[in-house]
């Protein structure tokens, strides 16, 4: 599976994000990247975070990687969304898509790929934060839980669409 982000709607779309991205844009930048390279600690899945190349310092390359996560950047007068539209037609249903966009959901799902909403990612990421910065087995022993295979809740069966969005979204 491979995690493609609508950089600028994700750091928008977070609280702790956006305050640093008020202060200054690259720093904004940079702390998404801190948060998805904790989060790739837990689940190395290949990461993409596409950002609008107009908001790029001058001179900045246009493909760039920091800490295993591959950066994109639109050209000028092109939309982060084409950029992460044409990704999401060579990944089709191997792809998961984060982002808030409407436009950008529609399009994932009618390729077949799974989509998540950039506030509920952002909840993944401060959690793989903390459990970075606590030490997972740590967190998860402290925590009391408990694996179990006792099944509950109801027996109907969900739709294939749900049932295969929800295995995707069962491996964040």
């Amino acid at each position: 599976m491979h995690i493609v982000i609508d950089g600028y709607n994700l750091i928008r779309q977070s609280q702790r994000l956006k305050r640093i991205d008020r202060y200054d844009l690259q720093a904004g930048r940079e702390a998404l990247v801190e948060a998805v390279a904790a989060y790739r600690k837990l689940k190395p899945f290949p990461v993409t975070i596409v950002f609008d190349g107009g908001d790029a310092e001058p001179g900045m390359p246009r493909r760039d990687q920091a800490k295993g996560i591959r950066l994109r950047f639109s050209k000028a007068g092109e939309l982060a969304d084409e950029v992460i539209k044409r990704i999401l037609g060579r990944e089709k249903a191997n792809a998961l898509v984060v982002s808030s966009d409407r436009e950008i959901i529609d399009f994932a799902v009618a390729n077949g790929a799974a989509t998540i909403g950039s506030a509920e990612f952002d909840e993944r990421l401060e959690m793989a934060q903390y459990m970075d910065s606590k030490g997972a087995e740590e967190t998860a022993s402290a925590s009391g839980w408990q694996a179990t295979t006792k099944k509950t809740g109801p027996s109907r069966r969900l739709p294939k669409r749900k049932r295969k969005m929800n295995k995707v979204l069962s491996k964040l």
